[in-house]
């Protein structure tokens, strides 16, 4: 694994005022509708490749993209994914766009959503309590359903992936209906 390298949100504050970088938020199209730093564009996790990055930079490729999400995991995995895709001039911006807003920079605000983490932690305890409830009232067996999910929760955190999550993204409470889909070419 290469070392993904970071930004403090003021920094990249200053640097766009200074430069015009480009800015990608791959946090849901809910989330980002949510709230979202006016410089940033939104490209989903699930969505994004190396063809987003390669249309925003330079003749020459060298043109550096800065990649926000909620608080900093998303864009240091999203520019893991890149890197290993070949692309090398991505940043990932420290504490994302919660520390952007906490350090009072401007941010557009839209309708409330629930956070992906938010979702995850209701999805899994229901699961967890269901899976608990059945198996003392139906039958025991239904207790593997709380066992599997306490063993991905441990996956989640020992990997820092969470398929949950993953999931949940995609779900039709997380989109926003947009004209353009984003594409990769294949």
């Amino acid at each position: 694994m290469a070392e993904v390298k970071t930004i403090k949100p003021d920094e990249l504050a200053k640097l766009h005022e200074e430069k015009g970088v480009d800015v990608i938020d791959v946090r849901t199209p809910a989330e980002f509708r949510e709230v979202h730093a006016p410089i940033a564009v939104n490209i989903p996790l699930d969505k994004l490749c190396a063809d987003h990055i390669k249309e925003r930079t330079n003749e020459n490729g060298d043109a550096t993209v800065y990649v926000i999400c909620q608080s900093g995991n998303r864009s240091s995995m999203a520019c893991q994914k890149l890197i290993e895709s070949g692309v090398t001039n991505v940043v990932s911006v420290e504490g994302g766009t919660k520390a952007w807003d906490q350090m009072g920079l401007p941010v557009n605000r839209g309708k409330k959503t629930i956070s992906l983490e938010r979702q995850v932690r209701i999805a899994a305890g229901f699961l967890v309590l269901t899976g608990a409830l059945l198996g003392m009232f139906v039958n025991p067996w239904f207790s593997g359903l709380s066992a599997f999910v306490g063993a991905g929760l441990m996956f989640a955190g020992i990997t820092d992936t969470c398929g949950m999550a993953m999931m949940l993204a995609k779900m039709p409470w997380n989109q926003v209906a947009t004209g353009e889909k984003a594409q990769c070419r294949v």
